[in-house]
Protein backbone atom coordinates (compact mmCIF):
# COMPACT_ATOMS: atom_id res chain seq x y z
CA UNK A 1 0.00 0.00 0.00
CA UNK A 2 1.68 3.28 -1.14
CA UNK A 3 -0.25 5.94 0.27
CA UNK A 4 1.24 9.55 -0.09
CA UNK A 5 -0.68 11.13 3.06
CA UNK A 6 0.24 9.18 6.04
CA UNK A 7 -1.90 9.26 9.05
CA UNK A 8 -1.25 9.54 12.70
CA UNK A 9 -3.18 8.64 16.00
CA UNK A 10 -2.16 11.72 18.28
CA UNK A 11 -3.69 9.65 22.22
CA UNK A 12 -3.02 12.68 24.72
CA UNK A 13 -5.59 13.22 27.58
CA UNK A 14 -4.48 16.88 27.48
CA UNK A 15 -6.62 18.69 24.83
CA UNK A 16 -3.74 22.02 24.38
CA UNK A 17 -0.90 18.79 23.87
CA UNK A 18 -3.24 17.14 21.00
CA UNK A 19 -3.74 20.81 19.70
CA UNK A 20 -0.09 21.49 19.12
CA UNK A 21 1.12 17.88 17.86
CA UNK A 22 -1.43 18.16 15.41
CA UNK A 23 -0.17 21.54 14.23
CA UNK A 24 3.26 20.19 14.12
CA UNK A 25 2.41 16.98 11.83
CA UNK A 26 -0.13 18.64 10.11
CA UNK A 27 2.57 21.23 9.29
CA UNK A 28 4.71 18.23 7.71
CA UNK A 29 1.92 16.80 5.60
CA UNK A 30 0.49 14.36 8.11
CA UNK A 31 -3.31 13.38 8.13
CA UNK A 32 -4.24 13.83 11.97
CA UNK A 33 -6.99 12.12 14.65
CA UNK A 34 -7.22 12.46 18.05
CA UNK A 35 -8.31 9.90 21.12
CA UNK A 36 -8.02 11.41 24.88
CA UNK A 37 -7.07 8.13 26.24
CA UNK A 38 -6.02 4.49 25.61
CA UNK A 39 -9.84 2.88 25.26
CA UNK A 40 -11.04 5.94 22.92
CA UNK A 41 -7.92 5.13 20.47
CA UNK A 42 -8.25 1.41 20.72
CA UNK A 43 -11.90 1.96 19.13
CA UNK A 44 -10.41 4.82 16.84
CA UNK A 45 -7.31 2.43 16.00
CA UNK A 46 -10.02 -0.35 14.46
CA UNK A 47 -11.63 2.39 12.17
CA UNK A 48 -8.76 4.31 11.09
CA UNK A 49 -5.83 2.26 10.95
CA UNK A 50 -3.43 4.94 11.34
CA UNK A 51 0.12 4.54 10.19
CA UNK A 52 1.29 5.77 13.05
CA UNK A 53 0.48 6.30 16.82
CA UNK A 54 1.71 8.84 19.07
CA UNK A 55 0.48 7.61 22.46
CA UNK A 56 1.24 9.63 26.05
CA UNK A 57 2.05 7.53 29.11
CA UNK A 58 -0.56 9.13 31.73
CA UNK A 59 -3.61 8.98 30.80
CA UNK A 60 -7.30 8.14 32.67
CA UNK A 61 -9.34 5.57 31.60
CA UNK A 62 -6.23 3.19 30.06
CA UNK A 63 -2.88 4.86 30.11
CA UNK A 64 -0.40 4.46 27.06
CA UNK A 65 1.39 0.93 29.02
CA UNK A 66 -2.27 -0.89 28.92
CA UNK A 67 -3.05 0.38 25.63
CA UNK A 68 0.26 -0.20 23.99
CA UNK A 69 -0.05 -4.18 23.73
CA UNK A 70 -3.79 -3.77 22.30
CA UNK A 71 -3.19 -1.25 19.94
CA UNK A 72 -0.14 -3.42 18.48
CA UNK A 73 -2.58 -6.72 18.55
CA UNK A 74 -4.70 -4.53 16.05
CA UNK A 75 -2.54 -3.07 14.20
CA UNK A 76 1.26 -5.19 14.54
CA UNK A 77 3.04 -3.61 11.73
CA UNK A 78 2.31 0.16 13.19
CA UNK A 79 4.70 2.11 14.78
CA UNK A 80 3.81 3.41 18.31
CA UNK A 81 5.75 6.57 19.70
CA UNK A 82 5.04 6.97 23.41
CA UNK A 83 5.44 10.79 24.07
CA UNK A 84 5.37 11.63 27.85
CA UNK A 85 6.68 13.40 30.49
CA UNK A 86 7.91 10.64 32.12
CA UNK A 87 10.37 9.44 29.63
CA UNK A 88 13.47 7.34 31.24
CA UNK A 89 15.30 4.02 30.79
CA UNK A 90 12.60 2.28 33.81
CA UNK A 91 9.84 3.60 31.78
CA UNK A 92 11.33 2.74 28.19
CA UNK A 93 11.76 -0.86 28.93
CA UNK A 94 8.74 -1.65 30.23
CA UNK A 95 7.21 0.66 27.04
CA UNK A 96 9.06 -1.22 24.71
CA UNK A 97 8.17 -4.72 25.96
CA UNK A 98 4.61 -3.09 25.46
CA UNK A 99 4.83 -2.98 22.02
CA UNK A 100 5.88 1.02 22.12
CA UNK A 101 8.55 1.40 19.33
CA UNK A 102 10.37 4.47 20.43
CA UNK A 103 9.97 6.73 23.59
CA UNK A 104 9.95 10.08 22.95
CA UNK A 105 10.06 13.25 25.77
CA UNK A 106 7.74 15.62 25.86
CA UNK A 107 10.78 18.03 26.59
CA UNK A 108 11.98 17.48 23.15
CA UNK A 109 8.80 17.37 21.35
CA UNK A 110 10.09 19.90 19.21
CA UNK A 111 13.23 18.83 17.78
CA UNK A 112 12.67 14.76 18.24
CA UNK A 113 9.03 14.00 17.90
CA UNK A 114 8.41 14.62 13.98
CA UNK A 115 12.02 13.26 13.01
CA UNK A 116 11.86 9.86 15.02
CA UNK A 117 8.20 9.32 13.20
CA UNK A 118 9.32 10.07 9.97
CA UNK A 119 12.53 8.05 10.75
CA UNK A 120 9.93 5.35 12.02
CA UNK A 121 7.58 5.51 9.13
CA UNK A 122 10.33 5.09 6.26
CA UNK A 123 11.57 1.68 8.03
CA UNK A 124 7.76 0.59 8.30
CA UNK A 125 6.70 -2.52 5.36
CA UNK A 126 3.96 -1.06 3.69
Amino acid sequence: MNRTTQTVLLVDDNTLVRRGLRTLFESAGFVCSESQNGAEAIERVRELKPDLIVLDFSMPVMNGLEAAPLLKKILPQTPIIMFTMFANPALAKLAVAAGVTAVVSKDEALTQLLPKAESLLKSTPD
